[in-house]
């Protein structure tokens, strides 16, 4: 699909955010961000709005989201606010209002403020937004988007394929045990019987299908792991037991598509036991050290394996790949991937290009390049057999 450039010249990019996902809060914060670094002078920039039930809003600021998020204001943002969808329709490109008059739904193009959409750059942490759900129905339009694909958003979120893949392709990670819901409501002493036998204590106990460290727990003892198992099956129908390492937490960060760059490398060093949401996000004690203080050696393969994550799951746009740097032995330990990672100006990823060389500002641009690279490259492929 050709997206001619409006007439004022400028990119028209739909920022997409909130979402019905733990990561809600997340995305907000991270939203807010994009569209305060996004140029005005190259950029239209179109808010779409997710609620936490899933209904799509138009033209809604993030700011005024996060405070009717907890205030009064919420029923009035709802009513005033035109719910939208994307079209099925891969020749539109625009957004159209949903309303639901006695003839049913009424289809149109939201003209005039929005228009066509150039881009769209998903700022969406978690399901339904950064599992390749959202991606589909990007494809499905034919809008050029920000990020990875629908495969390699589906495998940066599942962490039990993710480690498939992982082991695969030789890349180290920690030993680590699946289960599913169903068969741990129906009969838990045996996994906890084979996670003591195996993993043993302590250990970390996580939602399969989440970020942002939600739904995950340290457990020290048969009793904590019982109420970590339970806790991270409120959030997914998958729980993934890891083995407890004692470690330095090492973050890089990937930008490109089939030639992917790594940044310099940074540590966490949390403010609580492990890295979870409240030192992410709540306290603000945690500290953030970039570069970390490593001989450039062990840089140097860190970034390697970075790069080798991100090819091996079929990546593109941008992904932040972490790591374990076991204390004893020295051994670095992948952890997971992150194709949405959180985008304040004081996440992790953005600081990491900073150090890198690359702006806030400039390493936005980047992405809105790739994402129009990589859709370009999608059109290319044939959808019609010709005999």
């Amino acid at each position: 699909m050709q997206h001619p450039q409006p007439e004022t010249g400028k990119l028209r990019i739909g920022v997409i955010f909130g979402g019905r996902s733990g990561e809600h809060q997340v995305s907000i914060a991270s939203a807010t961000s994009i569209i305060e670094h996004l140029d005005r002078d190259k950029y239209e920039i179109v808010p779409i709005a997710i609620t936490q039930e899933g209904r799509w809003l138009f033209g809604v600021e993030p700011q005024r989201l996060l405070a009717a998020e907890t205030g009064p204001e919420q029923g009035d943002l709802l009513s005033e606010s035109l719910a939208v969808t994307l079209p099925a329709d891969p020749t539109a490109g625009h957004l159209v209002p949903l309303s639901q008059p006695e003839t049913g739904i009424e289809v149109a193009s939201v003209a005039g403020e929005a228009g066509r959409l150039d881009v769209i750059f998903p700022v969406l942490h978690g399901t339904y937004g950064e599992d390749g759900t959202l991606q589909g129905l990007l494809e499905m339009a034919s809008v050029p988007y920000v990020g990875c694909g629908v495969l390699g958003s589906a495998l940066g979120m599942d962490k039990e394929k993710m480690k498939m893949i992982f082991q695969v392709v030789g890349l180290p990670i920690v030993d680590y045990l699946v289960y599913r819901r169903h068969d741990w409501e129906r009969d838990p002493a045996p996994i906890i019987a084979t996670i003591e036998a195996r993993l043993g204590y302590p250990c970390f106990v996580k939602p399969v299908n989440l970020g942002s460290s939600v739904g995950i727990s340290k457990a020290h003892n048969r009793q904590e792991l019982e109420q970590a198992i339970a806790f991270a099956a409120e959030y997914d129908r998958k729980i993934i037991v890891e083995r407890g390492v004692d470690c330095r937490e090492l973050e890089c960060a990937v930008l490109g598509n089939d030639e992917p760059l790594a940044s310099v490398v940074g540590e966490i060093i949390p403010s609580n036991e492990f890295y979870d949401y409240r030192a992410k996000y709540i306290d603000n004690r945690s500290q953030i050290v970039i570069p970390a203080d490593l001989p450039q050696e062990l840089a140097d393969q860190v970034r390697r394996y970075a790069v080798q994550a991100f090819l091996a799951l079929d990546l593109s746009g941008l992904a932040r790949v972490d790591f374990f740097l076991d204390r004893r032995s020295g051994h670095i330990y992948i952890n997971e991937v992150n194709t949405m990672p959180g985008f304040t100006t004081i996440s992790m990823y953005p600081k990491l290009w900073q150090a890198s060389g690359l702006s806030y500002a400039e390493l936005l641009d980047r992405l809105i390049e790739l994402a129009l690279e990589r859709h370009a490259d999608r059109q290319r492929n044939r959808t019609q057999l010709q005999l």
